[in-house]
C-alpha cells in the first residue's frame, strides 16, 4: 500500500473514563507511534466535554445524558391495565415510602383512640368496631404493598430481547459519542468492548452515506455471552447488540485464541477474529525500579513471603479463596492491588478479620499502567484465583503477563486458559478453584520452587507476551481494513506518557519548555490561579535555557479549568491514596526545583491540608522549594479592613473572614519559620509578608493586544469582569455603571461566567476596563486590561505602591469617586488614549515575564 499523504485518522472509542484502562491507552499510543492521527474518545465524569493529551494522542471525554433511558423506562413503567392497578397512586419508591408512613400515622392515631375508648364505660363497642377497621385496613395496605413490589420485580426481570428497550442507556451513549466521531470523520473507528459496538457501526455507516470511506473494528474484551450480568436486562441487551452488529464490522479482534474461536462459532463469522492480548509494554519494564513498590506499600521488609493479587474485585475473581488460604499459611502476607476502596475490599477485610488474618491482608493502590510490572516485582508470587465461569475460562488475563514481566511465578486456579498456560510453560502452580486448602498447598509448592519457576520466565516468553508484539497485529488490521499506510511516527515511542491538560486544543502546546534533561527541572503546582503558573513557566523557560518546567493543577468541581497546564489532577480523586502516591512519584523523582503555589499541598492531603506537611519529603529528596502567594491565602483580613474603608472583608460571606484569618495566619507562620524563599505576585502582599520578594504577575502582552483604537466610539464600551462580585466591590459600583449605560453615556458589559477566551476578546475590544475597588492593589485582570492598551480604573492604595516602588498608570478611583473618574475619561478622550498607551508600555516593562524571571533568578540557579 502506498504511504498516505497525510496521517490517516483513527478514533479509539471506549465507554468508560479512559483512566486506568491500559488496553485502550496502549492501543492509542501504539497507533500514534506508527504514524496515525489518533483521537481517544471516552466518557466525561461531569456535564462538560474534557480535552487533554496523552503524549501524541488527543483525548476527548464527552458527557453522556440519560434522556433515552428515562424515556424508555417511563414507557415501560406505565405498563398495561394490570400494572396501573398494582401501582395505583405509587409513582416511585419515594411515593411508596410516603404511603407507608401515612399508613403508620393513621394506625397510631386509631390505636390511640381504641385505648382511650376502651377505658370508658360506654366506649367498649366503639373500640371493638374501630379495632376491626384497623385490622381490615392493615390487610388492604399489606396487599397493596405486595402487589406493587410484585410488579416491580416483574418489571426488572422482564426482558424484550430488543437491546434498545432492555438497556436504553446504550442509545444515550450513541447520542453523545456518535456525532463527535462523525464530525471527526476518521479512516478507522476502533470500538472497544460491547458498549461501543453500535456507535462505531452507526457512525461508519453514516459517514459512508456521505461518501466518506470509514472502516471499523470491534474489539471484544470479554465473552459477552458468558458474563454473569448483574441484571436480566443486561444479560438480554448486550448479547443482542453484539449479535446485531458484529457481522457489520470490517474486522473483529479479541484478547485470546479461545475467545476468538467462541466468537466465530457463536456468530458464524467468515473468519476467526485476530488475537491482540493485553500484554505489558516490555520497553518500560525496569524504568520504575526503585520507586514505590508493593512491598513498601504494605510496610513489609524483605524476606517476608508476599503474595499479590492485582485487579478488579468481584466474587468470581476468587480473592476470598486466597484470604481463606492465609489461615493455612501462617508466614505469608497478601497484597491486594486495587483501585478506590469499595465494597469488595471492605468485604475482604471483614472476612480476614473473622479468620484472624486481617494483619496479613494489605489493600494497596494502583499505579499508572507503565509502572505496574516494576511495582509488583517486590512480591514473591502472583495470584490468579478465578472461579470457573465462562468469562474467566477463555482468555489469559492481563495480570498473568504483568506478573511474569515482574518476574513473579503464578499461582492459578484451574480455569482452562490460565492453567493450561502455566503447565505448558512451567511458570507456576495450579490449584482447584474455590478450594482454600488446594490454594494453600499450591502456594507452598510455588514458594519452595520459586527460583526454579522463575528460570522458566524467559526473555523469549516475555517478548511473546509484550504489547510491542501484540500491537503489530493490531496495526496490520488497521492497514488491511482502511487501505491506509501512515508515514513515520514519533522517533521514540512514549509508552510512559502521562495525560496532560489540553492547551486550547493544542494551539498553545509547547509555550514553555517541557520537563526534560536540563540542569533545572522546575515543577510549578498546584493552584495555577488565573493561569499564572503557566505564565511563569513560559516566561522562565523562554529566558533561561537551563530550565525546563512542568505545570500541575489540582482542579475542583465547578471551577473553570481552561488555563494551560501539563497535568490536571481531579480534586476528588486526590482523596485516594493511589492518586496521592502518584503525585509523590511525579515530584520526588523528576524535579530539582519546585514553586509551591498558594501554600497548598503538592501531594494532596497525604501530609495535611497545607504545604508544610510536604516540606520534609521535598527536603529529603534534595528539591529546592520556593513559596508563592497571590492574595487571600496570606492576607490579614483584620489589617486589611483597618486600611481600606471598602475592604472586600466588609462584604465577605458569613464565616469566611474567620476561616480565612486562620488560614492566612498559618501560611504566614510557615513563610517565616520555613526559611524558604517567598515570592508574591501583587505588591500589597509585601505588607503581609515583609520578607517576601515581588515576582510580578505575567501577562502575554501580544495575546492581549487591543483589537481597535481606544475611545473611537461615540458610546464607549466599558467592561467589568468580576470572578466573584464581593471580592471586586462590584455591588458598590454596579448601580452607577448601569445608570451610565441607561443614559447612553457608555455601553456597559458585565462579563460573568465566561471562559477566559471570551473575556479576552471583550477586553481587547473595550474602551475602558473597570477592575476592583475592594482590595487596594492591581491584579491579573488589571494587567490584562493594560496589556490590551485600555485605560484601567481601579483602587490602588499608596502603601502598596510604596512597597514595590512602581506606580502603574491606573486611573485611581474608589466607589465614591468612580463617577468623576469615568466622566474625566469620557470628557478628555485624549487622556484616555494616552493612559491606554502608557498602560501597554507599563505591562511590557514590568509584566511580560522579564522582571519576574529576574526576581526568581537566585532561586533558579542550579
Amino acid at each position: 500500500m502506498p504511504l498516505s499523504p497525510t496521517p490517516p485518522k483513527l478514533a479509539v472509542v471506549v465507554a468508560n473514563g479512559i483512566t486506568g484502562d491500559s488496553r485502550v491507552q496502549k492501543t492509542a499510543l501504539a497507533a500514534a507511534h506508527a504514524g496515525w492521527d489518533v483521537t481517544l474518545v471516552g466518557r466525561a465524569a461531569g456535564k462538560k466535554p474534557e480535552h487533554s493529551w496523552l503524549g501524541p494522542v488527543k483525548v476527548v471525554r464527552l458527557p453522556v445524558g440519560n434522556r433515552m433511558e428515562r424515556l424508555v423506562n417511563a414507557r415501560k413503567n406505565r405498563g398495561g391495565p394490570r400494572a396501573r392497578l398494582t401501582q395505583w397512586g405509587i409513582r416511585d419508591r419515594a411515593a411508596l415510602d410516603q404511603i407507608r408512613d401515612a399508613h403508620r400515622v393513621w394506625v397510631r392515631e386509631q390505636t390511640t383512640r381504641i385505648g382511650h375508648l376502651g377505658a370508658t364505660p360506654l366506649g367498649g363497642a366503639a373500640a371493638i368496631g374501630l379495632r376491626a377497621l384497623v385490622r381490615a385496613r392493615r390487610g388492604a395496605h399489606r396487599l397493596r404493598i405486595r402487589a406493587y413490589r410484585w410488579e416491580q420485580r416483574r418489571k426488572t426481570s422482564r426482558t424484550t430481547g430488543d437491546w434498545r428497550r432492555d438497556w436504553p442507556a446504550l442509545l444515550d451513549l450513541d447520542l453523545a459519542f456518535g456525532p463527535f466521531v462523525e464530525e471527526l470523520a476518521p479512516d478507522v473507528i476502533h470500538a472497544n468492548d460491547i458498549t461501543t459496538i453500535h456507535t462505531a457501526a452507526r457512525a461508519a455507516s453514516r459517514l459512508r452515506a456521505r461518501g466518506r470511506r470509514c472502516a471499523w473494528l470491534y474489539d471484544a474484551h470479554e465473552y459477552v455471552a458468558g458474563i454473569g450480568w448483574a441484571k436480566p436486562a443486561m444479560a438480554s441487551a448486550f448479547p443482542a447488540v453484539e449479535r446485531e452488529y458484529i457481522h457489520r464490522a470490517d474486522a473483529v479482534v479479541t484478547v485470546s485464541p479461545e475467545l476468538a474461536g467462541l466468537l466465530r462459532a457463536d456468530h458464524r463469522l467468515r473468519e476467526t477474529p485476530s488475537v491482540v492480548r493485553n500484554a505489558p509494554v516490555r520497553a518500560v519494564v525496569g524504568e520504575a525500579a526503585g520507586r514505590v513498590c508493593v512491598r513498601t506499600a504494605c510496610g513489609l521488609p524483605e524476606g517476608v513471603p508476599l503474595l499479590v493479587y492485582a485487579g478488579w474485585l468481584a466474587p468470581d475473581r476468587g480473592v476470598a479463596t486466597a484470604v481463606d488460604a492465609l489461615a493455612l499459611l501462617p508466614d505469608h502476607h497478601l497484597a491486594v492491588v486495587t483501585g478506590r476502596p469499595g465494597a469488595g475490599s471492605a468485604a475482604l477485610r471483614e472476612r480476614a478479620e473473622r479468620l484472624g488474618v486481617r494483619h496479613r491482608v494489605h489493600v494497596v493502590p494502583y499505579v499508572p499502567p507503565h509502572q505496574v510490572a516494576d511495582y509488583l516485582s517486590s512480591a514473591d508470587l502472583g495470584l490468579i484465583p478465578f472461579h470457573r465461569v465462562p468469562n474467566t475460562e477463555n482468555s489469559l488475563p492481563t495480570k498473568a503477563a504483568e506478573y511474569l514481566h515482574a518476574g513473579l511465578p503464578l499461582v492459578s486456579s484451574d480455569v482452562r486458559a490460565v492453567s493450561a498456560f502455566v503447565r505448558a510453560h512451567g511458570v507456576g502452580e495450579v490449584f482447584t478453584a474455590e478450594d482454600a486448602g488446594s490454594c494453600a498447598a499450591a502456594v507452598l509448592r510455588a514458594t519452595a520452587d520459586r527460583d526454579a519457576l522463575r528460570k522458566n520466565i524467559t526473555e523469549a516468553l516475555l517478548a511473546e507476551l509484550s504489547w510491542e508484539r501484540e500491537a503489530e497485529t493490531l496495526l496490520r488490521v488497521y492497514g488491511r481494513i482502511s487501505g491506509k499506510t501512515p508515514g513515520a511516527g514519533p522517533a521514540r515511542p512514549c509508552w510512559d506518557a502521562e495525560e496532560r491538560a489540553d492547551r486550547d486544543g493544542g494551539r498553545t502546546a509547547g509555550r514553555w519548555r517541557p520537563l526534560g534533561a536540563t540542569p533545572v527541572r522546575l515543577g510549578l503546582a498546584p493552584a495555577n490561579h488565573a493561569g499564572q503558573l503557566a505564565a511563569f513557566a513560559t516566561a522562565i523557560t523562554s529566558r533561561r535555557e537551563t530550565v525546563s518546567a512542568e505545570v500541575v493543577k489540582h482542579r475542583s468541581a465547578g471551577r473553570c479549568h481552561d488555563y494551560p497546564a501539563d497535568v490536571l489532577v481531579d480534586g476528588a480523586a486526590l482523596r485516594n491514596l493511589d492518586v496521592q502516591l502518584e503525585q509523590v512519584q511525579r515530584v520526588l523523582r523528576r524535579y530539582t526545583h519546585l514553586i509551591a503555589d498558594a501554600f497548598r499541598p503538592v501531594f494532596g492531603p497525604l501530609n495535611g491540608t497545607g504545604v508544610e506537611g510536604d516540606l520534609p519529603a521535598l527536603a529529603q529528596a534534595g528539591i529546592k522549594v520556593a513559596l508563592l502567594a497571590h492574595g487571600s491565602e496570606v492576607r490579614d483580613p483584620a489589617r486589611h479592613r483597618a486600611r481600606h474603608p471598602h475592604s472586600l472583608f466588609h462584604d465577605a460571606p458569613d464565616g469566611y473572614e474567620a476561616e480565612l484569618s486562620l488560614l492566612a495566619e498559618r501560611n504566614r507562620r510557615v513563610a517565616e519559620e520555613s526559611g524558604l524563599p517567598v515570592f508574591v505576585t501583587t505588591p500589597d502582599l509585601l505588607l503581609d509578608l515583609p520578607g517576601a520578594v515581588w515576582a510580578p504577575l505575567v501577562v502575554d502582552a501580544d495575546a492581549w493586544s487591543g483589537l481597535r483604537p481606544v475611545m473611537a466610539r461615540t458610546r464607549p464600551l466599558v467592561v467589568h469582569a468580576p470572578s466573584a462580585r464581593w471580592t471586586k466591590g462590584t455591588g458598590r459600583v454596579l448601580p452607577l455603571l448601569e445608570d451610565f449605560d441607561r443614559r447612553g453615556l457608555i455601553d456597559f458589559r458585565l462579563a460573568e461566567g465566561l471562559p477566559p477566551a471570551a473575556v479576552r476578546e471583550l477586553v481587547r475590544g473595550a474602551d475602558v476596563v473597570i477592575d476592583q475597588f475592594a482590595i487596594g492593589t492591581y491584579g491579573t485582570f488589571a494587567c490584562e486590561g493594560m496589556a490590551a492598551g485600555r485605560p484601567v480604573v481601579a483602587h490602588v492604595d499608596e502603601e502598596s505602591v510604596a512597597a514595590c516602588g512602581v506606580r502603574p498608570p491606573i486611573v485611581g478611583a474608589t466607589p465614591d469617586t468612580l463617577r468623576s473618574a469615568l466622566e474625566h475619561l469620557l470628557d478628555d478622550r485624549d487622556f484616555a488614549v494616552r493612559t491606554g498607551h502608557e498602560s501597554a508600555a507599563f505591562v511590557r516593562a514590568f509584566h511580560d515575564g522579564t522582571a519576574t524571571t529576574a526576581a526568581l533568578d537566585a532561586f533558579l540557579r542550579s
